[in-house]
């Protein structure tokens, strides 16, 4: 079995208070539960209205499948229009 995760440094320019920024992050993290089926948590900055650490972590049996699952995940993030990537961090165990 072999785990993979990725942490996310997020910028989220749309929000100007932490209503704001939970209604963005609370949208991301649904549509990646949906479509990945993933564990999603927000691990940082959680008082800061415009940033927020996202982690996802997933696991399989392959690691050129978690490879290539991790990869859709970065891109899914990176396409959602209403945060900005700063940093990614991602590790297989």
């Amino acid at each position: 079995m072999t785990i993979g995760s990725v942490v996310f440094e997020l910028d989220i320019d749309s929000a100007f208070s932490l209503k704001e920024k939970r209604r963005v992050l609370n949208s991301l993290k649904t549509r990646l539960k949906n479509k990945f089926n993933v564990a999603v948590a927000e691990v940082g900055e959680k008082d800061v209205w415009n940033r927020a650490d996202l982690a996802i972590v997933t696991l399989a049996d392959n690691r050129s499948f978690l490879d290539s699952q991790l990869q859709e995940i970065i891109n899914f993030v990176d396409m959602f229009h209403e945060v900005v990537i700063m940093h990614i961090n991602q590790e297989i165990f």
